[in-house]
C-alpha cells in the first residue's frame, strides 16, 4: 500500500513538473536566402528540436530601407504584450528597420530607424538587438557599425575594410530616441551582439570578427550596467569553426546559445549551467531547412496553440 501511494505521488510530481516545463513554447524569429522575404518563425517544445510555422512562408514582406531586405530580425515582448521587432534593412544602410506586433501574425506599418544618419561616412547598420530594462522601462536597441578610420586598433585585421564596434540607443516609445553612444569597444572588429541579465550583472555575448588571423567565434563580456564598463571578451565560448548570430534562452538550468555556422551552412548550439563551461551540443539540435540569424524568446503555451492553431 504504501509503495502504491508512493508510485501514485510520483506520478504526480512529474505530471506536475511536465505542466510547469509546458507552460511556455519558444519560437525562433529568422531569414531566409538574403533576407528578401522577410520575417519567418520556427517553434519548439524543448529547444532542441524546432519546426518552421506557416509552412515557412514569410508573415513579414520588407518595405523599408534602400534595399528592402529583412535579415537578423529580432524580437522581444514588452510587458504590455506587443512584439516589438528590429532588423537589419540593407548591407549598406545607415538605420534599421522597425515593427510591431500583437500576435506575430499582424503587422504595425514598418519604421526605417536612420540611428547612424548623424555619420555621414558609417559604413553599415548590422544585426540590431532590443533589451528591455525592466529598471529603467526603456528599450536598449544596439547593432554593429564599421565607421572608418575611428578606431585604428582593429582596422587591417578585418574583412573589406569593416571594422565594427557596437552602438546604441534608447527608447520607451519607439517615437523618441536618445542620441547614439558607444556601446563596445575592446580594440577588436566586434559583431553580433545580444544581452540577457543574469543576477544583477549584465552578459554580452558577441562575435570576435577578426579576419586576419582569424577568430570568428563568440565570447562573452561582462557588466554591472547596461550602457557602459563592460569587461573584455572571454576566451571562446564556440569550437573550432566559424560561428556567429548568438541568440540566447534559458531552459531549466541551463543557458542555451544558438549561433549559424555560416561556413558549413547550419546551425549549432552550446550550453552552460554556469556561463563558464561550455559544452557543444550542436548534434542534438535541429532547424528548418535555410534558417538564418535571429532571436529565440519564450511565449505562453496557451497563447501560442490559440494564436498559431498548433496543438
Amino acid at each position: 500500500m504504501i509503495q502504491r501511494i508512493s508510485l501514485l505521488f510520483l506520478l504526480g510530481l512529474c505530471g506536475s513538473l511536465y505542466a510547469q516545463s509546458s507552460n511556455m513554447t519558444y519560437l525562433f524569429s529568422y531569414f531566409k536566402g538574403n533576407g528578401e522575404d522577410g520575417l519567418h518563425l520556427a517553434y519548439s517544445r524543448d529547444g532542441l528540436k524546432w519546426s518552421s510555422l506557416n509552412a515557412d512562408k514569410s508573415y513579414l514582406q520588407p518595405v523599408v530601407g534602400t534595399s528592402k531586405l529583412m535579415r537578423d530580425p529580432c524580437i522581444v515582448q514588452a510587458p504590455d504584450g506587443i512584439f516589438h521587432m528590429v532588423w537589419t534593412s540593407g548591407w549598406t544602410e545607415r538605420g534599421i528597420g522597425y515593427a510591431s506586433s500583437r500576435d506575430l501574425i499582424t503587422w504595425s506599418e514598418q519604421q526605417y530607424l536612420p540611428v547612424m544618419d548623424y555619420e555621414p561616412t558609417a559604413r553599415n547598420c548590422w544585426a540590431p538587438e532590443l533589451f528591455y530594462d525592466k529598471v529603467s522601462k526603456q528599450y536598449l536597441i544596439y547593432w554593429s557599425t564599421t565607421i572608418p578610420g575611428r578606431f585604428p586598433k582593429g582596422a587591417s585585421e578585418g574583412d573589406s575594410g569593416y571594422n565594427h564596434r557596437m552602438y546604441y540607443t534608447t527608447t520607451t516609445d519607439f517615437k523618441n530616441f536618445s542620441p547614439t553612444r558607444l556601446l563596445y569597444d575592446h580594440d577588436f572588429n566586434v559583431i553580433d551582439g545580444t544581452i540577457q541579465k543574469v543576477k544583477g550583472e549584465y552578459v554580452l555575448f558577441l562575435k570576435d570578427e577578426t579576419r586576419n588571423p582569424p577568430q570568428k567565434n563568440l565570447r562573452i563580456a561582462r557588466s554591472k550596467q547596461l550602457t557602459e564598463g563592460y569587461s573584455a571578451a572571454s576566451e571562446p565560448i564556440t569550437g573550432k569553426y566559424w560561428a556567429e548570430g548568438p541568440t540566447v534562452l534559458k531552459i531549466k538550468k541551463h543557458w542555451m546559445v544558438y549561433f549559424d555556422k555560416y561556413t558549413e551552412k547550419k546551425y549549432g548550439a552550446v550550453r552552460s549551467s554556469d556561463l563558464k563551461t561550455w559544452e557543444d551540443v550542436s548534434e542534438q539540435v535541429s532547424f528548418p531547412a535555410g534558417l538564418r540569424h535571429g532571436t529565440v524568446f519564450a511565449v505562453k503555451t496557451k497563447w501560442f496553440e490559440e494564436v498559431f492553431k498548433v496543438k
